[in-house]
């Protein structure tokens, strides 16, 4: 505490300036010493006054530190940059260029400190029109030889979209440092030029230079949004070489650039090196596990982190839900959606759409919908999120319904938005709809069709049986069509036992991905289902030679909390031998009730007999007898697969549901299917 004002001015100006260098625990503290300066008559202690400043901006109580300012009656050059700083570094821009007019008309000359900040507020406010006014002042001020104040250039053309013009400043700056190199690498990145912001870097290597971890940070997500491994594992080098390896933000930039490429073996690597890590490590490995396909090792790394008592944030949180929702696994999901506040889900549009997808992939759309009704922030991706799953679910023409709703809300529709409306009419069969909301894209909405949305179409007629009409959409294309364009007709090859047609399809699809099972395995179902063993010997056979070898079929079920997972014939469960045995009751009570298996959909020309044996060791089937024995009696049963569900599967669930009274939903790759008292969401159409 303060003594009474006792001694001379300068001995209470030294104690100030003791506690102000000590530094304030509370805001309070700050206003209670600035009090003290104005009762020891310092009011007019420039010096003092700007330390005050300075560290009001710390509380980010600009309004004070406004009040603050304006009561000085005689503020010189450095006040006026502490002000602009300040305001710059808590993001109040426009408030920054005030000030920096207030001081123009005060007849105050910016200077090198003055300079670096209005600018940084003009390049945040994309105001170029005042930023190009500064540069003159610059010139005319005699700082253009100032190696911040061309990097605060570089920075303001660049963000403005003048590449040109930022390359040029850049050219210009004699002495550059790492600062420098890191804007225009920032600019380069900021337009979409990520190869060349990868050249820059280069570059700069070439000088000498020692890039900082703002720099790799930079350039890493330049790697990241190529998809460049090669690049990305040449800087990764760099940061060993260079000693930078610890540093939390590079080693999470790292783990990102993996994982986004595609390697996680690499990524885990990386994250299991990381002396130091912080929630957004541990996000970017958990999300990168779930956009790659491995939700399990998710959902692990998830659980490992919550034993570490690590907090896990929004990013973190949506990454999970996605494991979860791939693997439909709902206890859980909704277990993880408990450690985050309800409300979080109603304002933040984010976590709303990860857990509308959440229930929606788990067959849950009453909950879904719930959620969709809270939630007080609706963005676009909302709305696609919940139209999606509406579809996907089988309420097609609610979905439809919903669609018209949109526009209401001010809402435009994306392509997304209608790749949910198409996938729907699709399952459905609506053709004419279909063909109505693909043509209303372009003709309503100013929006061109996509690759994905052909593909969508070209599903949607190849199921109907219009295949002759879906390669003809194929071949007036305005692009070239991909695997999955080309994919989607051979699976209605498949419906339609079109073996002529799928050959051709076959031959477009062995170009494009030589390396795909399931081509192959489609047309040796169609020459099975044909009874043409011949020619689906000589597909298996090429696909020996090739080394091809066909995914196993897998599949999820989520027991109190746990995920089991099971392969085809697979006998390695605990349970096996239960699970088994309740197969034998089912079977022998399905064909009491009429059932004889569909032996035309088993690949191999082998005895009916033993067919039979192959199609009742289908994961799907597998995980339901688990689910009928572990849970509890009134339970959904729910399962994912990774591959479609064949006739016969479908045909035995139907069966199933009605024989045990339960209900049963089973997600494959193209769909959902929810089974109740013998029939299916699907009507057959799938």
């Amino acid at each position: 505490m303060l003594s009474r004002p006792t001694s001379p001015p300068i001995s209470k100006g030294l104690e100030i300036k003791k506690l102000i260098l000590q530094g304030f625990n509370s805001f309070k503290h700050l206003k209670h010493v600035h009090a003290h300066l104005l009762r020891f008559g310092l009011c007019h202690d420039n010096y003092l006054l700007n330390m005050i400043l300075r560290c009001s901006f710390d509380f980010s109580d600009t309004n004070y530190t406004r009040f603050l300012f304006h009561q000085i009656k005689q503020p010189n050059i450095f006040l006026w940059n502490t002000m602009i700083r300040g305001l710059v570094s808590n993001d109040c821009f426009d408030d920054a260029i005030e000030f920096y007019g207030l001081m123009r008309s005060e007849g105050f000359l910016p200077n090198n400190f003055t300079f670096p900040f209005v600018l940084k507020a003009c390049a945040r406010l994309l105001d170029l029109q005042l930023g190009v006014k500064i540069h003159t002042l610059v010139v005319k001020a005699g700082f253009d030889c100032d190696v911040f104040v061309k990097t605060s250039l570089v920075c303001l053309y660049a963000k403005c979209g003048y590449l040109e013009d930022a390359h040029k400043v850049f050219d210009d700056i004699r002495d550059k440092n790492v600062v420098s190199w890191t804007a225009i690498i920032s600019g380069y990145i900021g337009v979409g030029k990520f190869r060349e912001a990868i050249d820059m870097f280069r570059k700069l290597l070439e000088m000498n230079l020692a890039p900082d971890s703002f720099t790799i940070v930079r350039v890493l997500s330049a790697c990241t949004q190529l998809g460049d491994l090669n690049s990305g594992e040449w800087i990764h080098k760099c940061i060993m070489e260079m000693g930078m390896a610890r540093n939390v933000f590079v080693g999470t930039s790292l783990v990102d650039m993996y994982a986004k490429c595609g390697n996680m073996e690499k990524a885990r690597s990386v994250f299991d090196g990381m002396p130091e890590k912080d929630i957004v490590s541990w996000g970017a490995m958990i999300q990168g596990y779930a956009l790659n396909g491995l939700p399990k090792e998710a959902i692990d790394l998830f659980l490992q982190m919550q034993r570490e008592n690590v907090k896990p944030d929004c990013y973190t949180v949506v990454g999970v839900l996605s494991a979860c929702a791939r693997l439909g696994a709902l206890e859980l999901g909704e277990w993880v959606s408990g450690l985050v506040d309800r409300n979080e889900f109603l304002y933040n549009p984010v976590l709303g759409t990860a857990l509308i997808d959440l229930y929606a992939k788990c067959g849950s759309m009453s909950r879904a919908w719930e959620v969709f009704k809270g939630m007080k922030e609706k963005d676009r991706v909302v709305w696609n999120a919940i139209i999606s799953g509406l579809a996907m679910n089988g309420y097609v023409k609610i979905s439809f319904g919903l669609f018209g709703q949109v526009e209401k809300f001010g809402i435009k529709p994306d392509g997304n938005t209608f790749i949910g409306l198409l996938c729907g009419c699709t399952h459905a069969g609506l053709v004419d709809d279909g063909r109505r909301y693909f043509n209303s894209m372009y003709h309503f909405f100013s929006l061109t069709p996509s690759i994905e949305h052909y593909g969508c179409m070209v599903d949607l007629l190849g199921r109907a049986g219009l295949l002759d009409e879906a390669h003809q959409l194929i071949r007036n294309m305005p692009m070239e069509a991909n695997a999955i364009v080309w994919g989607a007709l051979l699976g209605a090859c498949r419906i339609h036992r079109d073996t002529q047609l799928a050959e051709l399809v076959l031959k477009q699809l062995i170009e494009l991905e030589p390396w795909n099972s399931g081509n192959y395995v489609l047309l040796s179902n169609i020459y099975s289902a044909n009874l043409k063993w011949d020619e689906a010997a000589k597909v298996r056979l090429s696909m020996n030679e090739k080394r091809i070898q066909k995914p196993p079929g897998c599949s999820w079920i989520e027991v109190d909390g746990t995920v089991h997972e099971f392969l085809v014939g697979d006998k390695y469960h605990p349970l096996s031998e239960k699970i088994y045995a309740k197969l034998d009751e089912l079977t022998k009570k399905m064909k009491v009730a009429g059932y004889v298996p569909t032996t035309d959909f088993v690949l191999f020309d082998i005895e009916e007999e033993e067919k039979e044996h192959f199609l009742g060791c289908h994961s799907e089937k597998l995980a339901i007898a688990f689910g009928l024995i572990s849970a509890t009696p009134t339970a959904v049963i729910r399962v994912v697969k990774n591959l479609r569900v064949c006739g016969d599967c479908h045909m035995a669930i139907k069966l199933i549901s009605s024989i045990t009274g339960r209900e049963i939903t089973v997600r494959d790759n193209n769909r959902f299917h929810c089974f109740r008292e013998g029939s299916c969401s699907c009507n057959d159409y799938w």
